[in-house]
């Protein structure tokens, strides 16, 4: 158990018992247990295998490589559409993590032979997310734009595409990417 981990653990409102149940059971697998984007995270030899978070009607188990497990007991879910490698297992109460102990011991350590094994996911390029047509239209229009977000890494390129083209009418999406112009030109990030 790592102290600087306790702290999320402890200011839980909701899910104490169940996070304790499913810390006990990853750190029971033999991983390293981590302080990562403010959640636990559990590492083997440097590399994410699964992080602990929770959620207004769940609490998770999130592999980050978790399309590349075999899930046999078929309990793996993509948290939304964009999310391309983690998988989620979720649960609403303690008996349910109980239960599953053994089942999710053996997702974890297929976990860890996926990491030892040094697989990869195989994640979409950035010309294969749809780029909307009111961003289209900016980057034709401003070639500096154009330089600006190509110069983005691919991570950030993504984020901005997804929030493009979220919205379903054209004036929000072209707000979005009025507003946004100054930061790509500044070579930041959606949540820079």
């Amino acid at each position: 158990m790592n102290p600087k981990v306790d702290f999320y653990f402890n200011k839980a409102e909701k899910w104490q018992q169940e996070f304790e149940k499913m810390r006990m059971i990853v750190l029971d697998c033999g991983l390293t247990e981590e302080l990562k984007w403010g959640v636990p995270c559990y590492t083997f030899q440097g590399n994410n295998i699964v992080l602990i978070h929770g959620f207004k009607d769940y609490c998770a188990l999130l592999f980050h490589k978790g399309v590349l497990l075999n899930d046999a007991s078929n309990l793996l879910i993509q948290q939304t559409e964009n999310v391309q490698a983690g998988r989620q297992i979720r649960f609403t109460n303690l008996r349910e993590i109980v239960e599953l102990e053994p089942t999710l011991k053996a997702y974890i350590y297929e976990a860890i032979e996926v990491e030892r094994a040094g697989l990869r996911v195989e994640l979409k390029k950035t010309t294969e997310f749809q780029t909307s047509a009111e961003f289209q239209h900016k980057l034709d229009k401003l070639p500096a734009l154009k330089a600006a977000f190509e110069a983005l890494t691919p991570g950030r390129q993504r984020a901005y595409l997804l929030h493009f083209s979220a919205p379903k009418q054209a004036k929000t999406r072209e707000s979005r990417v009025e507003k946004c112009i100054p930061q790509i030109l500044n070579g930041k990030g959606l949540t820079d």
